[in-house]
């Protein structure tokens, strides 16, 4: 099994730390669908509470997407300080190539609003080697949910002011 790591998002932007925390991380399974209904036409909190480690959700992607659902688990939480670790536990994208992605995403309080950074590493099964290339519909993907979440919240200042 081989592991490779991926940055996928490494951008600030305006919205404070606070905010995109609850978007990106703590409500993400009620505000995703409603922020990026281009990638996603639903998810749900499957077990447990969004704020503690245990914790599961699903997300259901449109039609046409590179997959139709994920489950992530929250391995960490650290709401404090703004970070959270999961990990993509099942999907259809994983195929016969990837057992699981382990995620860490930490927002830091920059002057200008927030600084944004998603890791993740892709454990292969077997000796399957996986590049960029391979990952690059679902990275794009993300990196766009990102920047449609950051668009939503600068558009809408009320949301988890």
């Amino acid at each position: 099994m081989g592991v490779y790591t991926f940055t996928i998002v490494d951008e600030t932007s305006p919205v404070a730390p606070h905010r995109l925390f609850m978007a990106m991380s703590i409500d993400n399974h009620n505000f995703m669908p409603m922020a990026t209904p281009q990638s996603f036409k639903g998810a749900q909190l499957v077990e447990g509470d969004s704020t503690v480690v245990g914790a599961v959700k699903t997300f259901f992607s449109v039609e046409g997407a590179p997959f139709t659902y994920v489950t992530i688990k929250i391995d960490e939480i650290d709401a404090d300080n703004y970070y959270i670790k999961y990990t993509n536990t099942e999907s259809d994208f994983f195929g016969e190539s990837i057992d699981r992605v382990v995620y860490d995403a930490k927002i830091d309080p920059v002057d200008s609003g927030s600084h944004y950074k998603l890791v993740a590493d892709f454990h292969t099964k077997g000796d399957i080697v996986v590049t960029y290339d391979d990952l690059k519909t679902i990275l794009q993907g993300m990196l766009l949910n990102y920047k449609g979440v950051v668009e939503y919240l600068c558009n809408n200042p009320e949301v988890y002011a």
